[in-house]
């Protein structure tokens, strides 16, 4: 007996033989292509290197002070980046001073979204009385000028050199923001279907918090991670330029810039001393920027059209000029969509 798949079995036909089933289609990830990603992964993946292998590297002690004479020498063969007045080589301290400079800012980062997570999205799920007084402890956070409260706190650990211990205390001022930001997300998710059929099955508010809100927030954790480290760069390059921490021979970025104005390099003309170390940290807070806005292209659907060149936003027929407040959503033709699947 010949059965037709076009026409539906009947009854006593259910199990004449398996079900044909249609193989399962996969997604493909599809990562950014934007050029500001491109140039900010190149440009963080250059600094992690520096940090990694810059020490070892380094063609001279940077702490070595290899002459009496007290006039910075302008680069030379011998020194790339000039010396201090002490004839302390530059470029050994660019070197040895990244590795301090990104521990410390990915470290802040780091615990400062593992705090906000935890006070943002318990805040915005659990409300009532604890909603209000996590709320109230990010309010104060957020009101408290950062940088003073850091001097207040350096002043009684004078001379740290501890990277671990830095980028704690750096830490407990820059969580506060992305609370706020996951606790007004979180209010949203709350109430969505998936959310209330877990909490109906009976699912620990622990459990549903880990499973089914936290992984629809994760591009706004990673967003929110590269400010805070970005936070981080800048805020410990502050403290090392008016010296609250170690500096010598515990070396950074900011620790070079504050040797530099101590000898007033900017006003007698040594630029190598104080243009590489701030460049170093433009450039790195640069990288973390443009990433940053590749994270915002790949999960904004309606930025998807700034990842794509002009030639192929033409042909994916986005306008050649956008219109003032309107951000145009590119969807590829159907055709290429399901080959792509």
């Amino acid at each position: 007996m010949a059965i037709s798949l076009n026409e539906p079995a009947g009854p006593g036909l259910a199990a004449a033989g398996p079900a044909v089933t249609r193989p399962r289609r996969r997604r493909r990830v599809t990562l950014p292509r934007s050029p500001k990603v491109l140039v900010g992964l190149g440009l963080l993946a250059l600094f992690v290197l520096i940090a990694i292998v810059g020490p070892l590297v380094a063609p001279y002690n940077p702490s070595a002070d290899l002459a009496a004479s007290g006039v910075p020498q302008a680069p030379s063969a011998a020194h790339l980046l000039g010396t201090t007045q002490t004839q302390q080589d530059v470029l050994s301290q660019i070197l040895a001073g990244g590795r301090s400079t990104l521990l410390v800012s990915f470290l802040a980062g780091a615990v400062a979204t593992v705090i906000s997570v935890l006070v943002g999205v318990s805040a915005g799920y659990l409300g009532g009385l604890t909603d209000d007084l996590l709320s109230m402890l990010a309010n104060i956070f957020l009101v408290m000028p950062a940088l003073p409260l850091l001097i207040v706190i350096f002043g009684f650990l004078p001379g740290s050199s501890n990277d671990l211990l830095i980028g704690a205390i750096i830490a407990l001022t820059g969580w506060a923001w992305g609370a706020r930001v996951l606790r007004a997300q979180t209010l949203s998710l709350r109430g969505r279907d998936y959310v209330e059929s877990a909490r109906l099955i009976g699912e620990r508010p622990a459990r549903i918090i880990a499973a089914e809100i936290v992984p629809n927030l994760l591009p706004i954790i990673a967003s929110s991670f590269l400010f805070t480290v970005l936070y981080g760069v800048g805020t410990y390059t502050a403290i090392a330029y008016l010296g609250l921490v170690n500096i010598d021979p515990h070396w950074s970025w900011g620790g070079m810039l504050f040797w530099a104005q101590s000898v007033n390099a900017q006003v007698s003309g040594y630029w190598w001393w104080y243009i590489p170390p701030g460049l170093a940290v433009a450039l790195l807070g640069t990288s973390l920027a443009l990433i940053n806005f590749g994270i915002d292209e790949f999960i904004n659907p309606r930025l998807r059209a700034a990842g794509l060149s002009r030639r192929q936003a033409r042909r994916a027929g986005a306008p050649a000029r956008f219109r003032l407040g309107l951000t145009p959503v590119v969807r590829p033709p159907a055709g290429s969509r399901d080959g792509a699947a």
